[in-house]
């Protein structure tokens, strides 16, 4: 027993260190290890290299910051917002101008598919078709109206809703001449006032159509400033002319509310007609002063001025062959004349 934990002398000559398996191993000095260093070993050289550890090659990899994330309501930075605000609003006049000028040829493949429809040619003259009157009346017609041919698109709007207001006034005269008649029958003695019914009806009929309307028409297709002019003047007075309608002074021949609170007071049948006459005339009065207000602003957006209009006056009035022909006779008899 003593044979197995007994530490040997320290005379002995055993060394562990000597041990063949030791030795062999160590014999290799290539690596500067801790399990291969040897500190007892008596070889003379420098010491190795002190112990590093060693750790597995990882590959570096580049540290990358995080995309930035955007909400669904932040903007992309795309710009500063002056820049693309500009940008939009270039992009915006682009397009409204772009869409100007595809309605203007549109308007004009029509009028010339109308023209191509009607047969004119470039010197051709069209016929008159207003108003439409049968073949076998021995009058014809007296101007020629096409509001979608004439007219541009923008204003076709404005003239058409003009025309039937002037049917509107006309239907309304001819109504003030049925309620005039009914109070000439209800009293005999008020024959003065369907007497001026009958006149207003044939006079204002065709004069508002040929002074008003007509110049209106024309303003609109021909950008013409004398005929804008001679509409708003001719236009304003009728306008004053409504008002007294609406009135109704009696003897003047209009069943205006005056008129026809008299009138109910004598017979309600009669004065309701001409009540309902003086609604009409209320609202063709308001209708004229908004319709004057609408074609002014209108006229705003033209070309049109007063020194045009006095420039086309003066073109007309010098183009009229019997106003050549008076002054070419006035000018001869001041020369010719007596000195």
């Amino acid at each position: 027993m003593s044979k197995y934990t007994s530490f040997p002398e320290p005379s002995d000559d055993h060394n562990p260190f000597q041990d063949p398996a030791v030795t062999q191993h160590s014999s290799n000095t290539g690596y500067a290890t801790l399990d291969l260093y040897n500190p007892f070993d008596n070889k003379t050289g420098p010491p190795p290299p002190p112990y590093e550890a060693t750790s597995p090659s990882v590959p570096s990899v580049p540290a990358q910051t995080p995309p930035s994330r955007t909400t669904p309501t932040e903007p992309r930075n795309y710009g500063s917002y002056t820049s693309q605000a500009a940008v939009n609003a270039t992009t915006a006049e682009l397009l409204r101008k772009q869409e100007e000028l595809e309605k203007k040829a549109r308007e004009l493949e029509k009028r010339e598919r109308e023209l191509e429809s009607h047969s004119l040619g470039p010197g051709a003259s069209r016929q008159n078709n207003w108003p439409p009157l049968p073949s076998f009346c021995p009058v014809g017609p007296c101007f020629y109206q096409d509001i979608s041919l004439d007219i541009s698109q923008s204003f076709q709007r404005t003239v058409t809703i003009m025309y039937y207001f002037w049917m509107f006034s006309a239907a309304t005269l001819l109504f003030n001449l049925v309620s005039s008649l009914a109070m000439f029958i209800m009293d005999p003695s008020g024959g003065i006032g369907l007497g001026l019914a009958i006149l207003w009806a044939l006079l204002f009929t065709p004069c508002s159509f040929v002074c008003w309307y007509r110049p209106l028409y024309k303003a609109f297709r021909s950008d013409s400033s004398f005929n804008f002019f001679s509409f708003f003047f001719i236009f304003f007075a009728q306008v004053g002319v409504f008002v007294i309608m609406t009135i109704g002074i009696p003897g003047w021949g209009f069943s205006g509310w005056i008129v026809s609170l008299a009138a109910l007071k004598t017979s309600v049948p009669v004065g309701v007609i001409m009540m309902i006459n003086a609604i009409f005339f209320t609202a063709q009065t308001a209708m004229s002063i908004v319709m004057l207000k609408k074609v002014h602003s209108m006229y705003r957006q033209t070309d049109a001025s007063f020194q045009k209009a006095q420039a086309e006056f003066a073109t007309g009035v010098m183009a009229n062959q019997a106003v050549r022909q008076a002054a070419t006779n006035a000018a001869q008899g001041a020369f010719t004349g007596p000195r």
